[in-house]
């Protein structure tokens, strides 16, 4: 008689693999699974553009659609797109890319990202990120069979990233550097001579550098410079953007990476095989927002810096020690003073009093004593959130 393959005495071997197993859930999401649950929620969590996708990009979408434009494009994105992509990249970034084997259109900043570690990194390999970071940086290491290497940036320094301290960290398995400035989720950034040092460092221990620039255009004091444009830089570089933030179309979902035409290569052979090419749609939409969405792009970064003012002066003012971010969206106000976690500071605050901000341990663990606070929001909300996190600090002085 055949033997039940569903007796309880027989042995299995785990369903999941094991480095998938052991890989912690977004901080960010499971706290929204709590937020998801209550009504009257004013969120600062979510960094999401409040902006609806400007009217000419939504148009271009739809006549693409109107115009039977719905089959597959190249691999490598269509090439009116890339073209398009590397004269933007050239005249705000200052480098110079090939669109023929030199650029490649991915789904979103996000897959960008994976391709290229995966493209990079063999198992064994060491990663170096600053921290606080964006939640996906340590999973998408760990994913290819690297090691995450956290470099911890602080407060005092405006959460830059101190090139000493990275050269602490190199060893002879580094591989690779991913940076992130503007910084989610501090809104921190690096000044020229900043990245001058770190370039060295770069260049004299070989590694290469993934550089993440999605909130570049989200710069309120200063000119933006990408580490790709400084000398010895280009080929050591992969260049990453897209569209969700500076032209409000995160559901769209297209993104893209400059680099060396090896490691462009290297990357569309996993897009190739796991994603095929990004929508025939959102590449439209995305052509017409490189060719006519910057007045749109410049009014949203105003209203941004607006916001931004308004919610920096309410949380010092409510007692929140929070340095002036110079990029991104997102404010990092400490919340050590009120003698609690950054956990129980959000947990206690949404039930209190319905405001939810991201807990700072969600972007590594030099978060803890840090909140993050999304400014794409309307004054109104912000003004009202502030209000209420006030009220919640003043109760927490009456215990």
């Amino acid at each position: 008689m055949m033997k039940n393959m569903n007796d309880s005495k027989s042995v299995r071997r785990p369903l999941v693999a094991d480095h998938i197993k052991d890989l912690p859930k977004s901080g960010i999401r499971a706290f929204f699974d709590l937020v998801n649950t209550m009504d009257d929620v004013i969120s600062l969590g979510v960094g999401e553009p409040d902006f609806t996708t400007p009217w000419t990009i939504r148009e271009s979408g739809i006549f693409s659609l109107e115009k039977g434009h719905t089959s597959y494009t190249s691999n490598l994105g269509t090439i009116a797109l890339r073209r398009e992509i590397c004269d933007y990249v050239a005249s705000d970034y200052h480098v110079q890319y090939s669109p023929e084997n030199e650029c490649i259109v991915t789904v979103g900043v996000s897959e960008a990202l994976d391709i290229a570690i995966r493209a990079l990194v063999n198992p064994g390999d060491e990663v170096i990120y600053t921290e606080p970071c964006f939640v996906s940086y340590p999973a998408e290491v760990r994913m290819a069979h690297g090691v995450p290497v956290p470099v911890e940036t602080y407060a005092k320094d405006g959460f830059a990233l101190d090139p000493e301290v990275l050269r602490s960290k190199i060893t002879p398995r580094s591989r690779v550097l991913l940076l992130n400035f503007p910084c989610n989720p501090t809104g921190a950034v690096m000044s020229q001579e900043g990245l001058e040092k770190i370039a060295e460092i770069a260049i004299e221990n070989d590694l290469v550098v993934i550089t993440d620039e999605i909130y570049s255009e989200l710069t309120y004091e200063g000119t933006h410079v990408s580490i790709a444009s400084l000398p010895g830089m280009r080929d050591r570089t992969i260049f990453l953007h897209g569209f969700s933030k500076a032209f409000a179309m995160t559901g769209w979902r297209v993104g893209y990476a400059c680099g060396p035409h090896e490691i462009i290569d290297a990357m569309m052979k996993v897009h190739q095989y796991a994603i095929m090419c990004a929508s025939t749609t959102a590449q439209e939409a995305a052509l017409e927002a490189l060719r006519n969405g910057r007045r749109a792009m410049n009014e949203m970064r105003e209203s941004y810096r607006e916001r931004r003012n308004l919610m920096v002066a309410g949380f010092n003012r409510i007692g929140l020690d929070c340095l002036m971010p110079k990029g991104a969206f997102y404010t990092f106000p400490s919340i050590a003073s009120t003698g609690l976690s950054s956990t129980e500071f959000a947990e206690e605050l949404l039930r209190a009093e319905r405001v939810a901000v991201v807990p700072g341990p969600a972007f590594g663990a030099c978060g803890e004593g840090f909140v993050r606070c999304c400014y794409a929001s309307s004054a109104e909300d912000i003004i009202e959130a502030i209000e209420r996190i006030g009220r919640f600090v003043e109760s927490l002085k009456r215990r």
